[in-house]
């Protein structure tokens, strides 16, 4: 018979691990016994599994205290906002609030308006003469952001938007995320300004953004809520236009 596996060198044993899914290294490699269990929750094979597949860069190496929590972390990463443009109509926004003639979805760069800086985007939301909102509640743990990853690592939860108004109306714009309990109460929040675009402006595309991070247990849902509408209270959609709503929970 062969060399037993307990027998292999360190560093042989943990390129032979690092082939393996990682969930599978999680839920059954760790268990079998406790060298393997050592491995699988030490760095080296986590760093390992990183490099192979392209998730490192030197800021990464410098701040990833965690390097399995990193990699869970930069495989999910992603957009958990469904529908940011308007592709789907309003499909995915609840709490809708159609003030004026409520809100329509309209093709880039539209009347009046600019190009939005990325080609990927092609359509945007625009609201009208009274105020306007939509928001989408995000199920953590649906995503698959289990409770000791969001109560200990408390990774870093990044909310971007983009608003831009048309050069012939003034108009407002606001953004409101919270940070839910599993009773949904509210752990943290980030409300901006009411930003005013004046009538005269130039239709450039803006983007505002937050990060959450050091915000304590508990966290099970993100509400994202944004809104606007114009100035001049003309009949139509001449109010903020709002498009690319991004939430990413990151390493």
């Amino acid at each position: 018979p062969g060399p037993r596996m307990e027998s292999l060198p360190e560093a042989v044993l943990i390129r032979i691990l690092a082939s393996i899914p990682a969930v599978d290294l999680v839920l059954a490699c760790r268990l079998v016994c406790c060298q393997w269990k050592n491995l699988v929750d030490g760095a080296a094979l986590w760093i390992l599994k990183c490099q192979q597949e392209g998730l490192t860069g030197a800021e990464s190496e410098e701040n990833a205290e965690n390097w399995q929590n990193f990699y869970f972390l930069s495989k999910k990463r992603k957009n958990l906002i469904k529908n940011p443009c308007g592709e789907e109509d309003l499909q995915h926004w609840g709490e809708v609030e159609n003030g004026g003639d409520g809100w329509k979805i309209e093709e880039l760069p539209g009347d009046f308006g600019k190009e939005f800086p990325s080609e990927e985007v092609h359509k945007y939301f625009v609201t009208s003469y009274e105020w306007c909102r939509k928001a989408q509640v995000i199920d953590l743990r649906a995503e698959g952001y289990w409770e000791e990853l969001m109560d200990t690592t408390q990774p870093k939860v990044v909310v971007k938007d983009w608003y831009a108004g048309r050069r012939d109306a003034g108009c407002l714009y606001e953004l409101c995320v919270k940070l839910l309990s599993e009773n949904e109460d509210v752990l943290a929040e980030y409300k901006s300004d009411t930003i005013a675009i004046p009538e005269d402006n130039d239709a450039s595309w803006t983007e505002i953004s937050h990060t959450f991070s050091n915000y304590g247990p508990g966290v099970r849902f993100i509400r994202f809520e944004h809104g606007g509408q114009d100035t001049l209270f003309w009949k139509g959609w001449y109010g903020v236009r709002v498009t690319n709503s991004s939430v990413t929970v990151e390493p």
